[in-house]
């Protein structure tokens, strides 16, 4: 479960600490996984705000999300492989909630893949499908996948 799991705020400096969960919680054949890079550049832009978990001072999930005005995108959540189903992403979505209700967000969008295991995950914590994008992912080895937007209200 999450007992002893701590999730706080961090700042861009402590994007390296997340980089191996992002590489074992997102399978590479999808091509999911943000690089470092691409994480350091959304945490330039204002209203990104970073949220790790930690248990024992490692690491073993995060979200990444970015508000602007009263909308919210949660851009990446990943939960190391080993701590997955032990609650640990649940709290992390509770973190973001309660971060984007704090600062006037009214409702959070996210994109996951249609055959994304995820998708039940994100409805079982109030997201619902608000529209889909056909051929939105490419794997690695070329196929397309569609996208599944889903929006949880915080009204």
């Amino acid at each position: 479960m999450t007992e002893g799991c701590i999730i706080s705020g961090r700042e861009a400096r402590d994007l390296d600490r997340i980089m191996p969960v992002m590489n074992r919680a997102f399978d590479p054949g999808f091509g999911e996984a943000w690089t470092l890079m691409q994480c350091h550049g959304l945490m330039a832009l204002p209203g990104t705000l970073l949220l790790v978990a930690e248990r024992d001072g490692a690491i073993i999930g995060f979200a990444l999300v970015r508000s602007v005005m009263d909308e919210a995108e949660l851009m990446l959540l990943a939960v190391d492989p080993e701590c997955q189903g032990t609650g640990v992403g649940a709290a992390l979505v509770r973190h973001v909630v309660t971060e984007c209700r704090a600062i006037g967000v009214k409702h959070i969008h996210l994109e996951v893949r249609e055959n994304n295991t995820a998708l039940r995950f994100y409805t079982k914590n109030s997201f619902v499908t608000s529209g889909h994008r056909p051929n939105y992912y490419k794997s690695a080895s070329g196929l397309t996948f569609n996208a599944v937007s889903l929006t949880r209200d915080l009204g």
